[in-house]
Parts: structure tokens; C-alpha cells; sequence
């Protein structure tokens, strides 16, 4: 019998072969979300220590968005890469009120969250930064905002138990692309934003480098 694996054919990749993409984190939302768009990406975590980064950036009078910019900065510069690669780095703040989030430690702090945000708006400064030997060439910022609806404390604690660990990685508790999407009756703004990655904006920069096809 023939082999049919020789009649399939291959299509043609959508970026350069050179420069390397690589991807300052180990988000599996990220990384999704690039493979999705038809990128190859090698993704390896950067290690920064997040907590004094945003403590610095409140000490120097920065808002949400250029602290979200620091992050996501300091991410990709912390990676060394393959030689020449373009690093992309990314990182989320959130902003209610004038109160910041983080990510929560315990599940009894993401329940105090919840409670604070459920009822209201917020918005999520999603930055990224596009950094090549060590210099930044580009960078963006999306702004999406959310309305977490007045959910019941009976629907809170199920969702927490639902969720479990998984949301302590997650600044406002919730994951879009999971039962989190429950919490909210509104949003706006970019989806892709949302899951920590500002995609559209992205593609269009590393286009405009030639880094992937026109």
C-alpha cells in the first residue's frame, strides 16, 4: 500500500527562520495563544522576584501601567535565550478602585478578593515587551476591563472549591478560560489581553520587524 504520510503536505511556516521567539514565562494561556496564532515559541520562565518589583514601583509613584511594564521588562531581560532570539516578555496588574491586586497566596486571601472585587469593575493592565540582546525594542500595554457581577456567597465558595490551587496563580482569582468566566456579566476589551497576552498588537510588532511573515 502506498504511504499516505507522503501525500500530506506540509504548510509553509508563518515566521522567519531566524530570529528564535522566546517566551519569558511558563503560562500555558500564553504559550496557547501563541502556538495557536501558528508561532513557534521555546518558553522558559524568568526568574524575578515580582513582589519587590511592584513594592519599587509604588516607592518611585509608578501607576498600573508602567509597573505592569516593569514586570513584564524585567521578564524578559532575565532571559538569556538562544543567541540573537527575541524574548517576549509579559506580566498583569490589577487596578480597582485605586487599590492594586496581587495574586493571591492562600485561598483564604483569594476568597477576601473575591469579596472585594464581586459587584464591581476593574481593569487589567496587560503589558508586553519585545527585548533583543538585552535592548527593548517594542512594547504595548492593553487595558481590558471586567464587571465581576454580585455573585452569592453559596456560588463563591463552590467556585473556590471548584478552582482550587489553580486560582492562586491568577491575579483576581479566575481564570477566563475556565469556570471563571462565571464571575463576570460584562467585559471589554481585548479577550487575549484577558489571558496575559495582548495578541493582536504583538503580532503586528513582530511583523513589522520581520520576525514573522507579512
Amino acid at each position: 500500500m502506498p504511504d499516505d504520510s507522503n501525500l500530506v503536505l506540509k504548510a509553509p511556516p508563518l515566521q522567519a527562520e531566524s530570529p528564535p521567539i522566546v517566551l519569558a514565562s511558563r503560562s500555558a494561556a500564553r504559550r496557547s495563544l501563541l502556538e495557536s496564532a501558528g508561532l513557534r515559541v521555546t518558553c522558559q520562565a524568568a526568574d524575578v522576584d515580582e513582589h519587590a518589583i511592584r513594592h519599587h514601583g509604588r516607592a518611585r509613584g509608578l501607576d498600573a501601567d508602567q509597573t505592569a511594564l516593569e514586570l513584564a521588562r524585567a521578564k524578559a531581560r532575565a532571559i538569556g535565550g538562544s543567541p540573537g532570539a527575541v524574548v517576549i516578555g509579559a506580566d498583569q496588574m490589577l487596578s480597582c478602585q485605586g487599590r492594586w491586586f496581587d495574586k493571591p497566596e492562600t485561598v483564604a486571601q483569594a476568597r477576601d478578593h473575591l469579596r472585594a472585587l464581586r459587584g464591581r469593575s476593574h481593569t487589567l493592565h496587560t503589558a508586553v515587551v519585545l527585548v533583543h540582546e538585552g535592548c527593548e525594542i517594542w512594547r504595548h500595554v492593553a487595558r481590558p476591563v471586567l464587571h465581576m457581577r454580585a455573585f452569592s456567597d453559596s456560588f463563591m465558595e463552590g467556585y473556590l472549591a471548584a478552582e482550587g490551587d489553580e486560582i492562586l496563580s491568577c491575579v483576581g482569582c479566575y481564570r477566563l478560560e475556565g469556570p471563571g468566566i462565571q464571575l463576570f456579566s460584562r467585559i471589554e476589551g481585548d479577550y487575549a489581553a484577558i489571558l496575559g497576552l495582548p495578541l493582536l498588537p504583538l503580532l503586528e510588532a513582530l511583523r513589522a520587524r520581520h520576525i514573522i511573515l507579512q
